[in-house]
């Protein structure tokens, strides 16, 4: 092994000592859907940063400790302490030879969870990993915020030896409990004053949004604190890591994406509007920079449903912020974009859902804001209306929905409202229509480790 460098060596044994000496910090559990962890596999935890992924680390590393562990047996250690700048993967095994000094047999049994935290801060970071694989006894577990630790790389970089769980920001259900609020058991059969109360509560999240440290704050204390965010990521998840050196275009970019939430968005479009501000950019670099704001969780992007791959790339897009509290944040217009925000938080929970999304234009040239698959094939129409009251109104949606039900015949049909006053008075055949709040916080969906 490398000799480490004396800095190294103390932040990296300090850390050490101190996650074997203590319990984790507690924290509002986070939800996620499907399994954490997979035999003989690292845990790779991503999405956006400042999302809750070091917490869900330490509500692991508890869950690990009730089943008779010690703190010694559940290590952690953060990558992005500055001191450890230059640190590489070659220099990692110090890590284990540490541990064997400071717990050679500690208390709860021989197996060991490692957690890393922002892991792919050190270059070569897999080669450890699998080596520490291989040793038997041992769970993994690593956070990330940038495309290092995206599924398709872990899965070259660690051959096959990784499983990921998508963590982003607070869910309604989650915002709720951080504030120490009592979820329903029914959310069909509340009384007046708490369906009022949660509604009120539900509108509240879609505008400060769902990033844990800016609940609770006023509004242009969460306004910087989101902007800061965003500059953070494209500046080290986007700029830094791809050597990106039309940052102009890509703020351009970051701004049009944020602000305009579920709008259609063309690559040709937008190259020409740039070009006509007298920016030069080429084609292929909006393409790479729309790719590089998916990956590093800022962004996500919806496409159109098609048997054809052609006509899916001929086809504008849509993309939607991470969060909602984004979207006030770059909206220059000064609207009150309530459908906007309730469309994002919609599409945010199908993926906390881990379910496939697209979005359907039918042959009439109605759209339908998603279509869901879930793992077993089951497939669900979702059409989302903040009020759906107006029998006008209502018609157009249902008129969506009917034309793309033809289409689909196998999918379900749903209409998601802002609030319960917003559902229409008459209901078509095999549509079911239900607030958005209530959808979110059914309770056959999730699990909490």
């Amino acid at each position: 092994m490398e000799a480490l460098p004396t800095t190294f060596r103390q932040v990296l044994s300090e850390q050490l000592a101190g996650s074997l000496q203590t319990s984790p910090p507690s924290h509002t559990s986070r939800r996620v859907y499907g399994r954490t962890r997979f035999p003989g596999k690292a845990t790779a935890v991503v999405g956006m940063r400042r999302a809750g992924k070091t917490t869900f680390l330490h509500q692991l590393r508890q869950q690990f400790m009730t089943t008779g562990a010690a703190p010694s047996r559940a290590p952690y250690v953060s990558f992005e302490d500055e001191r450890l700048t230059g640190l590489e993967g070659r220099h990692l095994d110090f890590l284990l030879d540490e541990y064997q000094r400071l717990a050679p047999a500690g208390p709860g049994g021989s197996r060991v969870m490692w957690c890393f935290d922002e892991i792919q801060l050190a270059p070569g970071w897999e080669r450890f990993v699998r080596r520490l694989l291989d040793t038997g006894a041992v769970e993994v577990f690593v956070t990330g915020s940038s495309a290092a630790l995206l599924s398709r790389e872990i899965a070259t970089a660690l051959r096959g030896r990784a499983w990921q769980v998508l963590m982003h920001p607070f869910g309604f259900d989650e915002a709720l409990r951080h504030q120490g609020m009592k979820l329903p058991e029914r959310t069909e059969v509340l009384p007046r004053d708490e369906r009022v109360r949660l509604e009120r509560e539900f509108t509240a999240w879609l505008v400060a949004g769902g990033f844990p440290e800016a609940q609770g704050l006023d509004t242009a204390s969460r306004h910087q604190l989101l902007r800061d965010y965003v500059d953070v990521a494209v500046l080290r998840d986007v700029v830094d890591r791809h050597g990106v050196g039309n940052v102009t275009g890509l703020r351009w970019l970051v701004r049009r994406l944020l602000g305009n939430a579920g709008g259609s968005f063309s690559v040709e479009k937008f190259h020409g509007a740039l070009r006509s501000q007298g920016i030069a950019i080429a084609r292929d670099t909006v393409h790479q920079f729309l790719g590089h704001l998916e990956d590093c969780f800022l962004v996500r992007v919806v496409w159109m449903e098609s048997d054809s791959e052609r006509q899916r790339m001929v086809n504008p897009r849509k993309a939607y912020p991470v969060d909602p509290g984004l979207i006030p944040v770059f909206d220059r217009t000064g609207r009150v974009n309530t459908g906007h925000a309730l469309e994002t938080a919609v599409l945010i929970e199908l993926e906390r859902r881990r379910l496939d999304v697209t979005y359907v234009r039918t042959r009439q040239g109605y759209e339908v804001d998603f279509l869901v698959r879930s793992a077993d094939g089951r497939r669900e129409l979702i059409q989302i209306c903040a009020d759906a009251s107006d029998p006008a109104t209502a018609e157009r949606e249902f008129r969506a929905l009917n034309a793309a039900g033809e289409q689909y015949p196998d999918a379900g049909m749903r209409l998601l409202t802002l609030t319960s006053d917003g559902i229409p008075g008459a209901m078509p055949d095999g549509v079911t229509a239900q607030p958005a709040w209530a959808w979110m916080l059914e309770h056959d969906h999730g699990e909490r480790p």
